[in-house]
């Protein structure tokens, strides 16, 4: 089985070209024959710089626009919201464009010859092919450039070689979209230093510099002006490196100077072999704890190609290559130490980029995290605990100055300074359950990793500030015993009444149960904070409960307004939450409320944005309709929702679906809960025989299964703990596992 992306020509288009990063750097490799380009990009490089938009009108509003809510006057509520509850200022800071290098060559390819590749078990992003002119197959130059971002290193390298001596010859340059401008140096290097944009009011605080190192195998190489060139060579190596003067969100002291200087230093003697090794050896310890089967496939087509085939159902091997692409996104883009992954991952080329290529905390930035646990990449959660831990302290002073609450709030969206007001407009923005979401979603991170204390200490504090803040919001609803939170919305959907504001709209109760009972969880297992978690149960008891409207369908809104909206079809589908990712809904345990959202599903429909069908996917599977999820993923693999080089587009380019639509692929194949899983819950008749070695469930479990004509014949399922765990595959088996060993358990036919 191939772990490749390739193609048969160059890129044309930014969206063409193959990803390579370490999280915090990345680039887009075009692979270009007359010129090639790398766009770059570094992690920190955002615009703005620290800064706490909190609104003095917002809390002395927001009394009068709930009561406005609560007395069903929405337009007039929204009005008021719009003047007076949004932050200030009501946009955030976005993910910018580094820089571009870029090698201008002087020659052309021999036809048919030409080939660029992803290598997503090694990282490499390698394109070759024969030089024109230089003889004739097989003797002719051979070309070829290697490029990746090495984790080991901290460093991006690209190699550009010929087989024949001499024969490499191009020119080298540097640019960047930002204020600044290339250094004066010899003919080793290229510098840019510049500073970010400023954006909405808030100054540009930044500092940064791009070095690109070149060592020459052979011939010459000169500087001439802002230019490298490099004539009658066999070889080229270039080192390229960026930092920030970033340091947390509300300190941007760094000297990126030094940063680059002692990175620089270590890597003096490094040659390309033992850089090349190191990457590859830090990628595939992360990338080869997982491997995924589905049968046979068709290599044999170039990847634009395999997309445009995929609907015609003979290429199961796309949809576990799609898996593995999501996880290397996911290796690439999200690394300990880093920043989480943006609506882009770490790549993008826009100074104005689609939605500030942020962190959008409505679905998106968890639809980003969904992958890694599953998938066996834990570790890559690491960057969203960190953005919790600095949420719960910028956030603190949002929800005094918006809400006089404790806790901590986050609205729809963040950026790299952690602001957390509520942005865009009062449609989307007045959502005071973002953090809430993020934090529930954690303490699933926790549960898949077996709640060891050292991670759920670290949880603990903001999952603790979000359950104050919550308490501290909700409010009763006239006339009954329940709670509801008011001003929100149903994130970004227009309810009947000329306004998304409302109360108490049903992913918030899903929300809050979810948060209340992790925390309840939490403080049990540490021995804290009794009294709390008891008010917590208390307000979980007073959440309204689910409400099936007159179609059959869950209700999105207390009230049943659905079949009503301006946007029956919208791409959010926010009150399915509670099957997906939640499981407070189940087939087994609420077939009616299943069976609702089944219908809310059929109204819906299933063609939506990239990653609005990366969710229905997951929806599909968890009521395991294993064809209709399949028929769901063919629509996200398709050309109409999945780019030249596999990036998820929303369209534009999103990197959510990605994840979101891998994290479908498994969810379709094991499901699991702390103490039982599902194996092939929603398997299609076109994946009838296959492997999954790696996967990961919640309990700290670890299994490989694999099945046959669609029945599962062996099991190997290991925890870190002494441990029984019931599996459902046709049959419902008991294992006892212990500490660190491998419970191996076939299934016999006679079994079935």
């Amino acid at each position: 089985m191939t772990h490749e992306l390739w193609y048969k020509k160059p890129a044309t288009e930014w969206t063409d070209a193959l990803p390579v990063g370490n999280g915090r750097l990345g680039a887009m490799v075009h692979g270009g024959v007359g010129r090639e380009e790398l766009q770059l990009n570094e992690s920190t490089l955002w615009s703005g710089g620290p800064y706490q938009p909190t609104n003095p009108e917002a809390l002395p509003n927001l009394a009068q626009v709930r009561e406005l809510i609560l007395a069903g006057r929405f337009e007039e509520a929204h009005a008021l919201a719009q003047t007076h509850l949004l932050a200030k200022p009501y946009l955030q800071m976005s993910y910018q464009p580094a820089g571009n290098l870029f090698l201008d060559f002087k020659h052309e390819a021999i036809a048919g010859s030409y080939l660029r590749k992803l290598d997503l078990a090694t990282g490499v992003a390698t394109t070759r092919y024969g030089l024109l002119g230089s003889g004739f197959e097989p003797n002719a130059a051979q070309f070829t450039r290697q490029t990746f971002v090495s984790a080991a290193d901290d460093l991006m390298v690209l190699k550009v070689s010929s087989s024949l001596p001499g024969t490499l010859a191009f020119e080298a340059w540097l640019d960047s979209p930002q204020e600044g401008d290339i250094l004066a140096g010899d003919a080793s290097v290229l510098s840019y230093r510049g500073h970010n944009f400023g954006k909405h009011g808030v100054p540009g605080q930044l500092s940064f510099g791009i070095d690109v190192h070149l060592r020459v195998e052979g011939g010459s190489v000169e500087r001439r002006g802002r230019r490298l060139v490099v004539r009658d060579a066999t070889s080229a190596l270039f080192l390229i490196d960026m930092a920030t003067s970033f340091t947390r969100f509300d300190d941007v002291s760094g000297d990126p100077e030094a940063r680059l200087a002692a990175r620089r230093s270590k890597l003096d003697a490094v040659d390309f072999d033992t850089l090349l090794a190191n990457h590859i050896a830090a990628h595939r310890a992360q990338f080869d704890r997982f491997e995924i089967d589905l049968g046979v496939g068709r290599d044999d087509l170039p990847t634009d190609e395999r997309i445009a085939n995929f609907a015609k159902g003979d290429d199961p091997a796309f949809a576990a290559l799609y898996v593995q692409y999501g996880r290397y996104l996911m290796i690439s883009s999200s690394r300990p130490g880093t920043q989480p992954a943006t609506l882009q991952g770490i790549w993008n080329k826009e100074t104005r980029p689609p939605w500030g290529s942020k962190y959008t905390a409505n679905i998106n930035l968890q639809m980003n995290y969904w992958l890694p646990d599953p998938a066996n990449l834990p570790e890559m959660m690491e960057p969203v605990i960190a953005l919790a831990e600095d949420l719960a302290i910028t956030g603190a002073e949002m929800a005094r100055a918006h809400y006089g609450a404790s806790g901590w709030v986050m609205h729809h969206n963040t950026d790299i300074w952690r602001a957390t007001g509520p942005v865009d407009g009062a449609a989307w923005g007045v959502w005071p359950t973002g953090g809430a979401w993020l934090m529930a979603q954690l303490w699933d991170h926790a549960r898949f990793d077996g709640r060891p204390e050292g991670l759920v200490r670290r949880l603990y504090g903001p999952l603790k500030g979000a359950v104050q803040f919550a308490l501290d919001i909700l409010v009763p609803l006239p006339g009954t015993d329940y709670l509801v939170t008011v001003p929100s919305i149903s994130p970004e959907n227009r309810h009947p009444f000329g306004s998304s504001l409302c109360a108490g709209p049903t992913m918030d109760n899903q929300i809050l149960r979810d948060l209340f009972a992790a925390f309840a969880e939490a403080a049990e297992q540490l021995g804290e904070d009794a009294d709390l978690s008891d008010a917590a149960l208390a307000a979980r008891q007073r959440l309204p409960e689910h409400r099936i409207g007159k179609a059959g369908q869950l209700q999105e809104w207390m009230e049943d307004w659905d079949m009503d909206v301006p946007e029956i079809h919208h791409r959010h589908v926010s009150h399915l939450y509670g099957l997906y990712p939640s499981d407070q809904i189940d087939l087994d345990t609420t077939p009616d409320l299943a069976a609702a959202v089944r219908r809310s599903l059929e109204i819906r429909g299933d063609e939506a944005t990239g990653w609005g069908i990366g969710w229905r996917i997951n929806l599909w599977a968890r009521l395991r309709e294993g064809e209709r999820a399949h028929a769901v993923l063919q629509l996200l693999l398709s050309p109409s929702r999945s780019y030249a080089n596999l990036f998820d587009a929303h369209p534009p380019f999103q990197i959510d679906g990605n994840f979101g639509g891998a994290a479908g692929i498994l969810e379709m194949l094991v499901q699991s809960t702390e103490d039982a899983v599902w194996l092939l819950p929603a398997l299609p008749a076109s994946w009838p025989k296959g492997t999954l070695r790696g996967v990961r469930a919640r309990g700290g479990v670890e299994l490989d299964f694999g099945w046959d004509n669609g029945e599962v014949r062996w099991v190997r399922v290991w925890s870190a703990k002494n441990r029984e765990i019931t599996v459902h595959a046709g049959k419902t088996i008991r294992l006892s596992t212990l500490a660190n060993e491998v419970m191996q358990h076939e299934f016999s036919a006679s079994q079935w």
